[in-house]
Formats: C-alpha cells, sequence, structure tokens
C-alpha cells in the first residue's frame, strides 16, 4: 500500500531488516564482552596445585614442572650427593634455611619430605634469573670449590643441590621450597601443604562415615 508516495511496504521491511541486524549485531558485542568476563582457562589453572608423577624419575635426573607460572625443579640425588651436602655448611649463607622461604614442615638439611627427592622454585632469590643445573663436580669453570649444584649465569649466584646459597654471591636468600604433599610414594602435589592434605582425609573419612551411619539407619 502506498501512501502521499511513500511505499509503507518497503519502510516495513526495512525496519525490520535493520532490527534483525541490530539484534545480531548486539550478539556480536555481547558475546566478546561475556568472554572477556569469563576467566581464560589459563588464569584459572595458574593457582590450581599440579600433580607430579615421580615414579621414572632416575637417580640424579631433573624434572622440569610449572606451577602458577613459575618452574618447580623436583631432582632425585644421589646418596654421594646427599652426604656432601652435610659438609657445606660453613660454605653457604644460610645452611638452616632459618631465613628461606619453605614450609614448617621441612626443616631439615636436605630441605625436602623425602630426603632424596628435592622440590624446589627454580629461580634465583637475587633478580628471579632460573638457574642452571650443574650436577658435576669441580668443572673448569666453576673450580674446584663447585661439588655440583644450581649455578645462576646471570650475576654468578651458587646453591648447592638442597638449593642452599653460598655465602658471597648477589643471592640473598635460598632457593623457595613450595607447598607440596604425597598422595602415594610416587604421587606429589604441588600447592598443597601436608596439613591440608592430612585435613582433606579426615573430611573424606567423616564424609565416609557419615553415609554409612545413614544407610545403617535406613535399614533399621
Amino acid at each position: 500500500m502506498i501512501h502521499d508516495g511513500v511505499d509503507t511496504s518497503k519502510r516495513q521491511f526495512l525496519t525490520t531488516a535493520m532490527t534483525a541486524v541490530g539484534a545480531v549485531g548486539t550478539g556480536f558485542i555481547a558475546v566478546p564482552f561475556l568472554a572477556q568476563m569469563q576467566p581464560s582457562a589459563k588464569a584459572m589453572a595458574a593457582g590450581a596445585p599440579t600433580e607430579i608423577d615421580i615414579s621414572k624419575i632416575e637417580t640424579g635426573q631433573l624434572l622440569r614442572v610449572e606451577w602458577r607460572g613459575k618452574p618447580v625443579w623436583v631432582l632425585n640425588r644421589t646418596p654421594e650427593v646427599l652426604k656432601t651436602l652435610d659438609t657445606l655448611d660453613d660454605k653457604l649463607s644460610d645452611p638452616q634455611s632459618q631465613e628461606s622461604i619453605q614450609p614448617e614442615y621441612i626443616n631439615n638439611a636436605y630441605r625436602s619430605i623425602k630426603p632424596e627427592i628435592l622440590v624446589t622454585v627454580g629461580l634465583c632469590t637475587h633478580l628471579g634469573c632460573s638457574p642452571t643445573f650443574r650436577p658435576e663436580i669441580a668443572p673448569n669453570d666453576l673450580g674446584p670449590d663447585w661439588k655440583g649444584g644450581f649455578f645462576c649465569p646471570c650475576h654468578g649466584s651458587w646453591f648447592d643441590l638442597a638449593g642452599r646459597v653460598y655465602r658471597g654471591v648477589p643471592a640473598p636468600t635460598n632457593l623457595d621450597i613450595p607447598p607440596h604433599r604425597y598422595v602415594t610414594d610416587t604421587l606429589i602435589i604441588i600447592g598443597e601443604d601436608v596439613i591440608m592434605g592430612e585435613a582433606a582425609e579426615e573430611a573424606e573419612e567423616a564424609a565416609e562415615e557419615a553415609e554409612e551411619a545413614a544407610e545403617e539407619g535406613a535399614n533399621i
């Protein structure tokens, strides 16, 4: 129908079409906006605990993983390394780790739950560089005092194979030890304390007991 030279059927079509385009356009705008409000998978995983299977780590081998965006090293130390650690106190800045970051349940010279397995953050405590793993004894570039350890090439800091810092180097403290616990003899969770694990186990046992009690009550 045409009124005063205006085709109202065309105007209605154009209005409907523009409304539809506007709705679609709103959809295209809304999706990215909503996506920005959702945390990314990487962000959600950044603070999550990390499980590590150490069953295949050979003696003397270093395993590198990531936790909260940081490198974490898991080292299976030899009996010879453990003996050497006991002889280095006079060369170290903080041999008892009294000024360093580590959980309360890590309170021995080996800085570990199990003597042979070291779990440490692989960042130098000076400026955050990542030291290199140098397990060899007295290499030419490090000299006769080197008994194996972690060497930071950025500014020359030395750490032994317990992550303890030597005296007279730029790094102020030992390498950090992250919270961690053993689920089994070969499965470690980084990011959970031993106490957290015990609390979780107790809660699970309590839930099982409550469920059993409920079933017994239903059978009476």
